[in-house]
């Protein structure tokens, strides 16, 4: 916990990825539209959507997708603030129903290991966000943070389950 970060503040998760951690760092990045579930809870297109991550100091993540009356629609959901390939990526996030002085912050960690790179995902910053706030889903500190940490471990296992089927493992 960094000094910033207070109890109830933090959501984690982490997944082994069986690639070396320039691939693991690559996948995360470029293919993210690949690994990143599909289906309401993930993205807010209801048909086709993709996300993207402009791969780059101050890039965006960001979803575009068609509405319903047949518009492009682009959502903003995070711009990168440190970018250090293959080691590490920090985004400042924000939920479409944040409020424009609302954010939490992704770190997102490579780290090689025998078997391949661990990647763990930090979201943080959750303290500074309402307790009330939408986003939350009515959940007390303790149950958000846990929901967080399994919506992160959802999306991190897509991306091992890319990184095998990339080389071959299942």
């Amino acid at each position: 916990m960094t000094q910033r970060e207070t109890p109830g503040d933090r959501a984690s998760a982490s997944v082994l990825v069986r690639v070396p951690q320039t691939e693991a760092f690559r996948l995360f990045t470029q293919e993210i539209d690949v690994w990143w579930r599909p289906g309401l809870r993930y993205r807010l297109g209801k048909r086709r959507s993709v996300v993207h991550l402009e791969a780059k100091p101050g890039g965006r993540l960001f979803e575009a997708f068609d509405t319903a009356g047949g518009s492009r629609k682009v959502v903003e959901t995070g711009r990168i603030t440190h970018f250090e390939p293959p080691e590490r990526l920090v985004l400042e996030w924000r939920a479409v129903n944040f409020a424009a002085d609302e954010k939490t912050e992704v770190e997102v960690l490579f780290e090689p290991t025998k078997g391949g790179t661990l990647v763990t995902v930090h979201h943080r910053g959750w303290s500074r966000i309402r307790a009330d706030h939408p986003v939350r889903h009515g959940a007390d500190a303790p149950k958000f943070i846990a929901s967080m940490g399994l919506w992160w471990a959802g999306l991190l296992t897509s991306l091992r389950e890319l990184a095998e089927a990339a080389c071959g493992q299942a």
